[in-house]
């Protein structure tokens, strides 16, 4: 069980642009301000991601991701509503909203509902959406627990926040809003 004091140091560390670790829905995730130019570079390099691919944001509820949903038709709501909280990520159309490194080199950003008590938590404590992807170096299978995180990342991360993965057996399924295409089932 995390802690208030944790979770705490972890909001503290996402507000000066660290980049922390904790558990997901499926596997162990990185998480960090999306909106700080710092704190997405240091995930990028810590991932060896390539900035085109882009990342997830995840919120505690769908009134987090406003900003990012003003400008979409009222109809395009209706399967967000639908789906959400779960292990739903939705490519949604950029509306200006997103940091490039959020975006990487697509016109849609990943938006996702946690329904991981942690994950809302922490979006709840943070006072909005984070960056969510997995703990590993791009191309290694992801941390499964915080051992795993500890031995890949070592003391470059801001935090790690113990507990529990949620139920999920594989990562969020990927759909585009628009035209309904599953990415990544």
């Amino acid at each position: 069980m995390t802690t208030a004091a944790e979770l705490d140091k972890a909001v503290r560390a996402l507000r000066n642009g660290g980049v922390i670790a904790c558990p997901t829905e499926a596997v162990w995730g990185l998480s960090c301000d999306p909106d700080n130019d710092e704190a997405l570079a240091q995930l990028m390099r810590l991932k060896a991601r390539d900035p085109a691919k882009g990342v997830i944001l995840v919120a505690a509820s769908i009134g987090q991701f406003q900003p990012w949903l003003t400008q979409l038709p009222l109809a395009l709501h209706a399967p967000l509503i639908a789906s959400w909280p779960g292990p739903n990520t939705w490519l949604v159309p950029d509306n200006g909203r997103s940091h490039g490194l959020v975006r990487g080199a697509h016109s849609k950003v990943a938006l996702r509902v946690t329904d991981h008590p942690l994950m809302q938590a922490l979006c709840d404590a943070f006072g909005g959406p984070l960056v969510s992807t997995s703990a590993n170096v791009a191309g290694d299978p992801p941390a499964t627990n915080a051992d795993d995180v500890r031995a890949v990342f070592g003391d470059q991360l801001a935090a790690i926040i113990d507990g529990e993965l949620g139920g999920n057996e594989r990562p969020s399924k990927i759909r585009d809003l628009v035209s309904g295409s599953v990415i990544r089932s």
